[in-house]
């Protein structure tokens, strides 16, 4: 299954283009998650959130649907990431299984200062929980300094069976190997100039990676991300609408 989506659903520039000028701000999620595939939440990364918000958020989007859920930042932005596991304790016991089967990957997203350390990351991903009351937990990595890019980063997230984020980012490398029985993409290059973010032939080259990275059987997540964020939207549409015409 490939799916296509947007990172959060609030976004003010979104009203009137994406979503419909007068629908309610608490109908927006609703709207969204029957328009795209996927949605990565982001409040989880600024503040723990409660078991009735995943039910809520759950209850409000169709069958089908996933979100990916970012991890919070409190976890990932310690200088010692060994000493990590209070904090993704308290975030794997904050209710995730009430997404239910809507449930898809957690997103560690580290800062790009943070540089690649192998015994400290090693001893990160050992702290990774593997279900969260019965409801499994797949994890991605996001890192954004160029010292993850070496075999021996991508050999430990193998290892732990961790997916690692490709990016399309002039910022952050762009690591493409899997390591997962996943695949995730957040694209970062949108243009205000470009309807739908990324021109035609961008987005049928990025289809032709993911239905690569599909084969087998492996889920795969594409998120439109930053850049233009207020083509996003168009961009995980047109991308969605690519794959059914194929």
């Amino acid at each position: 299954m490939i799916r296509a989506g947007i990172g959060g659903w609030t976004y003010e520039p979104w009203r009137g283009s994406f979503y419909p000028a007068k629908l309610p701000h608490a109908q927006e999620l609703a709207f969204a998650s029957r328009a795209l595939t996927a949605i990565e939440i982001n409040g989880t990364f600024y503040r723990t959130q409660k078991p009735d918000t995943f039910r809520k958020w759950n209850e409000e989007t169709p069958d089908g649907f996933v979100f990916s859920v970012k991890a919070p930042r409190y976890a990932v932005n310690k200088r010692a990431l060994a000493e990590a596991g209070p904090s993704i304790e308290r975030f794997a016991e904050s209710g995730l299984e009430q997404l239910g089967e809507k449930l898809g990957p957690i997103l560690w997203q580290f800062a790009p200062t943070k540089k690649f350390d192998a015994a400290d990351f090693a001893a990160f991903l050992a702290l990774l929980p593997r279900e969260a009351k019965g409801r499994r937990l797949r994890h991605v990595l996001e890192v954004r300094h160029p010292s993850f890019e070496t075999a021996e980063f991508t050999e430990l997230a193998a290892k732990a069976g961790a997916a690692i984020v490709v990016a399309d980012s002039e910022d952050y490398p762009l690591i493409e190997e899997q390591t997962a029985d996943f695949s995730y993409a957040r694209l970062m290059k949108s243009r205000a100039e470009e309807e739908t973010g990324y021109p035609a032939d961008e987005l049928a080259a990025w289809r032709k990676r993911a239905k690569g990275w599909g084969k087998g059987g492996r889920d795969v997540f594409v998120y439109f991300i930053d850049g233009a964020k207020e083509r996003a939207p168009a961009a995980a549409a047109a991308f969605l609408a690519g794959l059914k015409a194929s």
